[in-house]
């Protein structure tokens, strides 16, 4: 009796012992976890503009279609579309893709770095590395060209200068419309034009 007395006091010593710093060693392993954590900080953030956010009403990939009233079909593409802060008739472009399919066959492909459209005027602002192509060989740049898409016609006030089927072509401005007589598309170079002819050479 008086072993089993002596080995049950020296179990509860040896926990006296053990238990304190096992305990120890998980506070000690607590805190230095915790160094890693500052309490004092707030939850990272986000920076983003909500208001702004809210205000930036837009569409990305956006696509217009249409007809003229000579029958032309009108497609306009757009990367990212918004309605003007300041007008409500007006849409903000940006990469925008415009093309007019020809009831005569004939393709005219414009692309701009931006835009600006009027949606009841059905009338089209287009700037920035404005490229015009036509599958009738011409390949025409300039910086600034308006458009209507209820018919087809697009005007460039400023210089125009790239390619035609018969050499390098320049003119301080261009004009594309439907021809009254035959319905079919032609552009008007004006304004001091300038041909380099470029003679075809046969491959014979």
């Amino acid at each position: 009796m008086a072993r089993r007395d002596n080995l049950h006091s020296r179990v509860v010593a040896w926990m006296k012992i053990i238990l304190p710093m096992a305990a120890l060693g998980i506070l000690s392993t607590l805190f230095l976890i915790s160094n890693n954590f500052d309490p004092n900080e707030g939850l990272p953030m986000v920076d983003i503009d909500l208001q702004q956010r809210a205000q930036d009403q837009g569409a990305t990939n956006a696509t217009f279609a249409g007809v003229t009233s000579s029958g032309d079909e009108v497609i306009v593409q757009t990367v990212r579309s918004r309605p003007s802060p300041e007008d409500s008739r007006l849409f903000l472009a940006e990469d925008v893709t415009a093309d007019f399919l020809l009831s005569s066959g004939a393709k005219v492909n414009i692309t701009s770095d931006r835009g600006e459209m009027n949606q009841y005027t059905q009338t089209a602002s287009l700037a920035g590395n404005v490229h015009i192509e036509t599958t009738t060989g011409y390949v025409m740049e300039t910086e600034l060209l308006k458009a209507r898409f209820d018919d087809l016609y697009a005007e460039s006030p400023g210089p125009v200068e790239g390619t035609a089927p018969a050499g390098d072509l320049s003119a301080g401005r261009m004009v594309l419309e439907n021809n009254a007589e035959t319905g079919n598309a032609h552009l008007l170079f004006t304004d001091g034009v300038k041909l380099i002819y470029q003679p075809q050479i046969s491959e014979e």
